[in-house]
């Protein structure tokens, strides 16, 4: 994606400033905020970043957890990719670092004016969201399991399943 990218924001008609800008950033700045609505994704040059949602564990007790870092080369807010969307998580940063905001109106519309990069672009994010998938779907599996095993020592005798 890194070469992809390069390539793209490299090329004169996909003017710095209007389709996209280098940001700088230092460790414990907030990229992105959960919530928010944007329309841009981005690329991270250089630096490691954290991926955390809130989740709500009862009425009035809530945690912020990490599901993930990112490094170079990692992109991340394709969600709002087509058109203006809610943030899904934040975005801290861990170190210092610098990361390309990508102006997702303007993305689109330069890879329906080039269909072999458009092409290239969406099939090498379409592998980046199934591994994100798998990975989600490995750890829904964790956590299930977890679930599970502590039911059933608090419920030494009664079965999980019952047959209808």
């Amino acid at each position: 994606m890194e070469r992809l990218i390069k390539g793209i924001v490299n090329d004169p008609a996909f003017i710095q400033g209007v389709a996209w800008k280098r940001w700088h950033f230092h460790a414990d700045e907030i990229i992105v905020k959960e919530g928010d609505v944007a329309k841009s994704l981005f690329f991270i040059e250089k630096g490691q970043l954290r991926v955390s949602v809130h989740v709500e564990l009862e009425e009035r007790r809530n945690i912020t957890t990490g599901v993930g870092d990112l490094g170079k080369g990692d992109l991340f807010g394709d969600t709002c990719l087509h058109e203006s969307s809610v943030r899904t998580a934040s975005v801290t940063a861990i170190t210092d670092g610098c990361l390309l905001e990508i102006n997702g109106e303007r993305l689109g519309e330069y890879l329906d004016a080039h269909p072999s990069k458009g092409y290239s672009f969406y099939k090498k994010l379409f592998e980046i969201l199934f591994k994100r998938l798998s990975n989600g779907n490995r750890r829904i599996e964790y956590l299930l399991a977890w679930g599970l095993r502590t039911r059933r020592s608090a419920e030494k005798s009664i079965p999980i399943f019952r047959k209808i």
